[in-house]
């Protein structure tokens, strides 16, 4: 039974107040009176607002839904449909040239294009990796995946095979070859480093021999004679050099390099949202003591690994020599934004009128900010002294200006200057891709980040255009000129109004963790595209990706970009549906099995674990990362033929069915797993994935938390331990 402290009108979850209380107002100048009382403030300014806003979608989606009923055969994404959108509101009046006004913003986010990370803030472990994946070894990460070919004959020597290393250390040294080039010869035949005159010289044959580009060298450590570190840095990203010729690879290195460390995730967002499974106070104070963790710097994880205890705590910052003997430091972490909830979501975790849940999406604005004020005071994170929070699923202009004014008030509440909290616009909803410079014009002093979502966004469009008619197989839809239009359509937005140079363009997640040479084959297509960030799904992933901010200077693409042609509406508001199909059967079954495979296992270790985001298995075994993302364009893609009668109830079911008892054997060595099967009938996970789908039409923009979230607090009710 939850228990609840009456404070200023509300009735806070005791575990919450008292974390708020003991944890995060020590030290601050911030009483408890303030907190919940600017609390109460928020929610009768805004909380009525919240919910006519989302009645608002309601309104939109029903006059949607009725005028493609009312006119069949009207082509799909037709000019007569877009003018219907301009008349009811849907598509407002662009606005007038601008350049967005944002200041004090940290490099990392303004100048320096590179990988980004997101990470659950319910995941104290994974939080620390992905802030200290500032950093990363280059040899670790392509010895320990696929990124190349493994080595054909394998001569392992107390567990480390050196034909692999070999391949690792010659494509590592081609690495620097491309974009650290010496004045003459290659870096497989350094055999030494030395400085001096503030440059860097390698040996080669007994010859000095400098950089290409001398002001590539930037910083070292040790003599100048042998040092042990030298800092290198190309496209605003930096590499470090290991020079250890007793270390276990420098010790057979001609050079002596011992590793190279690449300058990897620069920024990360630490999710309070799609990742993690959070329906109550316990949850929600789990997920607020780990970013303030990170946030006063304090932060540990521990865990067993190999039969031992371990602690992991964040890097500290690196310490160099500059070129002219002058001391240098650089930061050892991520930068790091949060991202709240969006209106949607009603938490328990604090009641208002009647006891009722508050709007969740007030309540994180206000908590994550109140507590990123021990980093305002400390400047662990942000050196500019603000606070950057990812707002996602805001629907157009209306909504983005209303979280405006919520960031405003908070701002007072906590005694902030105006425009400290800066925001990160999560472009991955209809009406906001189609109103994007109203989007941005409603936040012009604070946007600091527009990223596109494929799968929230691809979601938001089988929902929305549900009664246009039948949507594409998934493959069909990635290849779309509708997602091109829209990934297209973000980057002009924001450098049309002066992003490059300020703020980030994102790109969305690399699925495949275990495929890293197919993601380094592919990914480098988002730096080429003009954007500055994209998503990686580790800290490995980060550094391997780190490559291609090498390969392609962004800022140059962004400057050609600028006079790219703008799209067209009928491009972004022509789904990838049509009003009739030709799949065969085995077509139909195959994407039904897939799409249940993917739900049911991402279902049922939210359900049963609380876990919100977790590699999958597919159909075929491949490891696929999932979140509510991936789970809201696979409940609806099945909805819409369902709807659209591509397929039936029955078949469906069976194919659940069948899937289950998939899903139940890739977790059969789990010993805390729970069968979905075969009683399906009382697996609540099970009946959990089936309304995702059976009732996806009826879902708020078909979004799925209000059904995981109620059958997540059924499933913590029955199995309380």
């Amino acid at each position: 039974m939850t228990e609840y402290k009456s404070v200023a009108e509300l009735s806070v979850d005791l575990e919450l107040y008292k974390f708020i209380e003991e944890e995060v107002l020590p030290g601050l100048a911030i009483t408890t009176d303030q907190v919940w009382e600017g609390l109460l403030f928020l929610l009768r300014k805004f909380a009525k607002e919240n919910q006519l806003l989302l009645e608002k979608r309601e309104t939109f989606q029903k006059l949607i839904d009725e005028w493609y009923m009312a006119n069949p055969d009207e082509p799909i994404g037709s000019v007569k449909h877009e003018q219907f959108l301009r008349e009811i509101g849907y598509i407002v009046e662009e606005p007038k040239s601008f350049n967005i006004n944002t200041k004090h913003i940290d490099p990392e986010i303004s100048h320096t294009a590179g990988p980004q990370l997101v990470v659950p803030a319910s995941n104290a472990r994974f939080a620390v990796n992905a802030a200290n994946a500032r950093w990363g070894s280059l040899y670790d990460a392509l010895y320990g995946t696929n990124a190349i070919l493994a080595s054909t004959e394998k001569t392992a020597l107390n567990g480390y095979d050196p034909k692999r290393g070999a391949q690792v250390i010659a494509w590592a040294k081609a690495f620097l070859d491309r974009h650290f080039p010496l004045e003459s010869g290659n870096y497989e035949f350094v055999t030494g480093f030395s400085i001096s005159d503030e440059q860097l010289l390698a040996v080669i044959d007994g010859e000095k021999i400098g950089l290409k580009s001398t002001s590539q060298f930037v910083a070292y450590k040790g003599p100048l004679n042998a040092p042990e570190s030298i800092l290198l840095k190309n496209n605003g990203l930096h590499i470090e050099l290991l020079i250890d010729p007793s270390g276990p690879i420098g010790g057979s290195d001609v050079a002596g390099i011992n590793d190279v460390v690449i300058e990897s995730a620069i920024t990360t967002i630490v999710d309070c949202e799609d990742s993690v499974a959070a329906v109550d106070g316990a949850d929600k104070t789990n997920v607020y003591r780990n970013w303030l963790g990170l946030m006063k710097g304090n932060i540990e994880a521990k865990f067993e690994k190999g039969g031992k205890s371990r602690t992991r705590s964040l890097a500290l910052d690196k310490h160099y020599k500059s070129f002219d003997g002058r001391k240098f430091t650089l930061s050892g972490r991520s930068l790091m934004l949060v991202r709240n909830v969006g209106l949607l979501m009603k938490t328990p975790a604090v009641l208002w009128k009647d006891q009722q849940g508050i709007p969740e999406g007030i309540l994180d604005t206000l908590i994550t900010s109140l507590i990123a004020l021990h980093d305002i005071k400390r400047g662990i994170n942000s050196s500019a002294g603000s606070i950057y929070i990812v707002k996602p699923k805001m629907h157009g202009p209306e909504e983005v200006e209303f979280t405006n004014r919520v960031f405003d008030v908070v701002e007072d509440v906590l005694g902030l200057e105006r425009y400290t909290l800066k925001i990160g616009v999560m472009d991955e909803e209809r009406r906001t891709s189609v109103n994007l410079l109203a989007c941005i014009k409603a936040v012009e002093n604070r946007i600091i980040f527009i990223n596109t979502g494929f799968l929230d966004r691809t979601g938001d469009e089988l929902h929305t255009a549900k009664q246009a008619g039948i949507a594409f197989d998934k493959s069909s839809i990635k290849s779309a000129d509708w997602l091109k239009a829209y990934e297209d359509n973000n980057v002009n937005m924001g450098l049309a109004c002066g992003f490059r140079g300020r703020a980030q363009i994102g790109k969305g997640m690399w699925a495949k963790p275990d495929e890293m040479a197919e993601m380094l084959e592919q990914k480098v297509a988002h730096p080429k595209t003009g954007a500055s960030c994209a998503w990686a799904p580790s800290p490995t992933a980060a550094t391997l990706h780190a490559t291609h901010y090498h390969d392609v200077n962004v800022s140059d693409v962004q400057s050609a970009l600028l006079a790219r042609d703008p799209i067209t509406f009928s491009d972004l508001l022509t789904p990838p549906m049509s009003k009739t199909h030709n799949f065969s059967d085995d077509e139909i079954r195959s994407e039904l099995e897939n799409n249940a495979q993917g739900i049911l296992g991402y279902v049922v270790r939210w359900i049963n674990h609380g876990v919100g985001c977790s590699k999958v298995p597919d159909i075929n075994g491949i490891g696929l990362m999932e979140d509510r993302a991936t789970l809201r364009i696979s409940s609806q893609h099945i909805a819409n033929w369902l709807h659209h009668g591509v397929c039936t109830p029955e078949q469906v079911r069976g194919v659940l069915k069948r899937c289950a008892a998939m899903v139940d054997n890739q977790n059969a060595d789990d010993k805390h797993y729970i069968p979905m099967g075969p009683t399906h009938e009382d697996s609540i996970a099970f009946q959990t994935a089936a309304a995702l789908i059976f009732d996806g039409l009826d879902q708020p923009n078909g979004y799925t938390e209000p059904i995981l979230h109620q059958s997540r607090i059924i499933f913590k009710n029955e199995y309380p331990n």
